[in-house]
């Protein structure tokens, strides 16, 4: 008998991510962000969620996509982390995913290489890959720090083709 995984499924941009149902605490709807002067730009701020506060974390920012605008879908996944609440915007979440174990592949060493190493596998759901994340990695103090700089100085040749092409 095989394994499986529950992963909770959500959408950020055109892909599925996933991350592991037992780290999720809930799905709340998007309240007021309180801003936190000197954060890294993908750290939106931090809300009270029934008297604890939690940072919350923008994922399209985090993962260099473009921003859009908060929608009436995207939500926050509250996750639990070393002890700790923290909340991820999503564009949606979409559903509790049974992923077989033998259907989860490592990731490719390209992830590894980008500075994706929050990627523990690609799982193939129904046709479909989903891209699970490790939550360590993925809200660990030291590697988003380290990460943030890295992704500046990789971002910057991304950001001269994009001033290249609006001029």
């Amino acid at each position: 008998m095989s394994r499986e995984l529950h992963i909770v499924g959500f959408q950020v941009g055109r892909e599925t991510y996933g991350v592991p149902i037992t780290s999720l605490h809930e799905i709340v709807r998007v309240p007021e962000i309180t801003a936190v002067p000197d954060a890294p730009d993908y750290l939106e701020g931090v809300i009270n969620l029934r008297g604890k506060i939690v940072s919350v974390m923008d994922l399209r920012k985090r993962f260099g996509q473009k921003q859009v605008g908060l929608k009436k879908q995207n939500r926050i996944l509250v996750v639990e982390h070393q002890g700790r609440l923290a909340g991820l915007i999503v564009d949606s979440a979409s559903e509790v995913l049974k992923i077989s174990a033998d259907a989860v592949e490592a990731p490719p060493a390209a992830f590894q290489e980008g500075g994706l190493n929050c990627v523990t596998g690609l799982g193939k759901v129904a046709g479909r890959l989903v891209v699970l994340l490790d939550m360590s990695k993925l809200l660990a103090p030291g590697s988003l720090q380290a990460k943030s700089e890295n992704g500046e100085k990789k971002a910057a040749p991304n950001g001269e083709k994009k001033a290249a092409a609006a001029r």
